[in-house]
């Protein structure tokens, strides 16, 4: 989302980084050019006039100017202001002493409220809770066979025995879900394609009924400064604990994710980066501020990497790996963490220093999947000790994958271009990578 932003930042950042000093004029500039690249993100201009003169104030100080590398602590400026817009304050979510804890979602139809309450059960399932979903949508007429199915995908309980009163469901469903033993009841409310009387009525209705401990307020990213207005209105009628913002994939230009703090003093608390139920995370603006700089996201891609595999798996790869033995077996592991983890795209723009050199690169995600189908191919002997497979082993394999005989090939040496790094950073020593040594 923050790709046309990051750029410019960055580029705006990188000409100050070059300079042995900076002066006045230097840094105004700078910031006329940053308040230029917020304007195009559709920050909110009250945001972006803060944001630049408490910029500027700084890097004024006498703390930039004396330094050696005036250039670095500006970014490091910018670094802090941008976590502290987003919201540096702690922002989990409030658990009861006595279950269960109620999360009520609201906001506009089509800011993907329900999808977004199967994603939030999803995740504090994995997080070891037991929640159970409550469908309160009865004026959407898809909005619960949706939620149904979702519930159903996730082996979450959907509660949808009331069609006709939003109230009514809510209670009940909260009263299902307590007397099964649910610690986590999420409530999905109707919305409408504009805020308007009756929808903020019914809310405030079940707001009162089911007496919520957290209120989130779901927010479609991809509208931009429109949905800072949408909060601000429903801040006057519900008092919502935090923003979960969606569709934090798209082509979005980041006003949403900048302004919504700022604007509102509500936390941004939780991100959709994806379509599927499992890409919803924790939003931290310390981190989403490393993004938007170009200088990756390292503590999330091991959050990702810890996700998918226990600390006896890790351990055993790291042990095989480091002591140069890596079969097919270890590859086809190492691929379903990594599948697991998200797209490629997304892993590559949280390393640190080389997310903006290969974000244009062209990730084909079908690559992974036909690595899998070749590795699938081998009988486990072959997996296990792949020095076995002749020419003869490679045409079945290749037949029973649907690739070729070349595609084969390529992946054999693959593994073995693997094995002998490992092998040399075994020893201490740093190998020399393939491909590096100039055009052939």
């Amino acid at each position: 989302m923050f790709d046309a932003l990051g750029d410019k930042l960055q580029a705006i950042l990188g000409g100050l980084r070059s300079r042995g000093k900076l002066d006045e004029e230097t840094i105004s500039k700078a910031m006329r050019e940053i308040r230029l690249a917020l304007l195009e993100a559709d920050v909110n201009l009250a945001v972006v006039k803060e944001f630049t003169a408490s910029v500027k104030e700084r890097a004024l100080g006498q703390e930039v100017m004396k330094s050696l590398t005036p250039g670095q602590q500006v970014v490091k400026i910018v670094h802090e202001e941008l976590t502290e817009i987003m919201g540096s304050a702690d922002s989990r979510l409030a658990f009861t002493g006595r279950p269960p804890t109620v999360i009520l979602l609201a906001g506009l139809q089509g800011s993907g409220k329900t999808t977004a309450a199967a994603k939030l059960a999803l995740m504090l399932r994995k997080d070891g809770k037991s929640p159970a979903l409550v469908a309160a949508d009865l004026q959407r007429p898809a909005a619960i066979s949706q939620l149904e199915q979702l519930g159903k995908q996730i082996q979450i309980p959907v509660y949808s025995s009331e069609r006709n009163d939003a109230v009514a469901a809510a209670k009940l469903g909260l009263e299902q879900a307590r007397s099964q033993g649910r610690d986590v009841v999420i409530v999905d409310t109707a919305g409408r394609l504009q805020i308007d009387e009756d929808l903020m009525a019914e809310l405030e209705q079940v707001h009162k009924a089911v007496k919520p401990t957290n209120v989130l307020l779901v927010l479609d990213s991809m509208t931009g400064q429109q949905a800072v207005d949408v909060a601000l209105a429903f801040q006057e009628r519900i008092a919502f604990d935090g923003v979960l913002l969606t569709k934090l994939d798209g082509d979005a230009r980041g006003g949403a994710a900048l302004s919504v703090r700022a604007v509102t003093s509500k936390p941004v608390k939780f991100a959709s980066v994806g379509e599927k139920l499992d890409q919803l995370e924790v939003f931290h603006p310390d981190r989403m501020a490393s993004r938007i700089l170009g200088m990756g996201d390292v503590l999330t891609l091991i959050e990702k990497a810890e996700a998918v595999s226990t600390e006896d798996e890790q351990r055993e790869m790291e042990a095989r790996m480091m002591a140069g033995e890596m079969n097919f077996d270890d590859f086809l592991t190492s691929y379903r963490m990594m599948r697991k983890m998200g797209s490629m795209k997304s892993l590559i723009g949280m390393l640190p220093g080389v997310g903006k050199q290969l974000k244009d690169v062209d990730v084909d995600e079908r690559e992974m999947a036909r690595v899998e189908a070749i590795i699938l191919s081998m009988t486990p002997r072959e997996r296990r000790l792949p020095h076995v497979i002749d020419g003869s082993r490679r045409q079945r394999i290749a037949a029973g994958s649907g690739t070729t005989v070349q595609q084969v090939n390529q992946l054999l040496n693959a593994r073995k271009q693997m094995q002998k790094m490992m092998k040399q950073f075994s020893k201490g020593k740093m190998p020399a990578l393939p491909g590096m040594a100039g055009p052939r």
